[in-house]
């Protein structure tokens, strides 16, 4: 089983992004519950937050310095789906 893949992410205004998977699900991600906190507080500055990228080796949504979140986690909150529900409908999914 494949995970799906960003292919396109962009920061719209603070602490907001807007993802495109793979698949074709699209979005906005909200991220302003991590802003702030522990090594988030980069975003604070130059900018900082509006610098994303996809990082080409783990296909992760990345800033300059190592600082990424995870692609799956922000496909599952666009979905509106838990990662559990998530892989229970690609079992489902494959048994058909």
């Amino acid at each position: 089983m494949q995970l799906p893949k960003i292919v396109s992410v962009q920061a719209l205004e603070k602490y907001k992004l807007r993802l495109l998977f793979n698949d074709k699900t699209s979005g906005i991600y909200d991220v302003s519950d991590l802003a702030g906190k522990g090594v988030f507080k980069e975003w604070e500055h130059d900018d900082h937050f509006f610098k994303v990228f996809i990082d080409k080796e783990s296909g992760a949504i990345s800033w300059p310095g190592g600082l990424n979140i995870d692609s799956f986690n922000s496909y599952c909150s666009i979905k509106g789906i838990t990662p559990e529900e998530y892989f229970k409908a690609q079992v489902v999914n494959a048994a058909n």
